[in-house]
């Protein structure tokens, strides 16, 4: 927005150092359709006041002449914070939770670096607004939850985690999934070297000889090897893997509303519990192979 110090720049730059309206559009970063606007008004009150001997109307237009810049309102095009970029917001929110549950905290996203990312993908949305979504995001998260209730056999929960392993003296950093009963909080878990459909697929079937047998229904985030994209503000779209992994093994699937980690409590500290309570004795091993059999023992 243009302020009245900004009216007044454009007026000295233009009439006492003579400088064009580009020069002025590219020194004080202001659209020269604007510039050359205020200019215009100022050259025509200007004149009115040379030509006009009334002493009353000097008194209307000198203050005319230095007023602050006036907008009117009615014609400002709405805000474009549509569903899609709430979800995406939501969405690199949950990333920072579980960036600093990993210990990777630095390296989550300011929310410039939000703004840009949304921006990169093609969004029309100005900073104060996106500032403004994750204010209202975080005040909406403080809601009271009520606890639910589970079945046996209905429901497991499905996350991601970070695990840093050294192996052969080389410090590695591998994926582990982990799957986490609603009823009883049995779990079962897992690492790989990435988080692909390959991994993804192995997880499931292992998981599912483990136990020997299938949850009704399997609860996932917004994993993108799981998602394939976001319609609207709630629903998302599974990926082809997810569902031929659930024909194949005929059970249902739900994903978490982005930013409400309770919605898979039991998972989301499985993953800090299997990490800290298997890894904090030994992190150390002479291969892949024998890390992977010591976290299932």
């Amino acid at each position: 927005m243009i302020k009245l110090i900004d009216k007044q720049k454009i007026i000295i730059m233009n009439t006492n150092e003579g400088k064009s309206q580009r020069q002025i559009s590219r020194e004080l970063k202001i659209d020269r359709k604007t510039i050359r606007r205020y200019l215009r008004q100022y050259d025509r009150k200007k004149n009115d006041l040379i030509k006009t001997k009334d002493p009353d109307k000097n008194l209307i237009l000198i203050p005319d002449i230095v007023s602050k810049p006036k907008y009117n309102s009615s014609l400002r095009k709405k805000i474009k914070r549509t569903d899609e970029i709430i979800s995406k917001i939501k969405f690199y929110l949950e990333e920072n939770r579980a960036k600093k549950v990993t210990g990777r905290s630095k390296q989550a996203k300011a929310k410039i670096d939000i703004f840009e990312a949304l921006i990169k993908d093609g969004h029309d949305i100005g900073y104060t607004t996106v500032c403004n979504a994750i204010r209202e995001i975080f005040r909406e998260e403080k809601e009271a939850y009520i606890r639910q209730e589970y079945s046996p056999g209905k429901v497991a929960e499905f996350d991601w985690g970070q695990v840093k392993l050294i192996i052969a003296g080389k410090l590695t950093v591998f994926e582990m999934s982990a799957f986490t009963a609603a009823k009883s909080n049995y779990r079962s878990a897992d690492i790989y070297y990435n988080q692909k459909k390959e991994s993804f697929l192995d997880a499931h079937a292992n998981f599912f000889e483990d136990i020997g047998g299938v949850y009704s229904q399997i609860v996932y985030d917004n994993t993108k090897v799981a998602v394939a994209k976001f319609v609207g503000r709630n629903e998302k779209k599974p990926t082809d893997e997810l569902l031929k992994l659930s024909i194949y093994y005929n059970f249902n699937w739900r994903f978490c509303n982005i930013g409400k980690a309770n919605e898979k409590g039991h998972v989301e500290k499985s993953v800090e519990y299997i990490r800290r309570k298997v890894f904090c004795r030994r992190d150390q091993f002479d291969s892949y192979e024998q890390a992977r059999e010591y976290l299932k023992k």
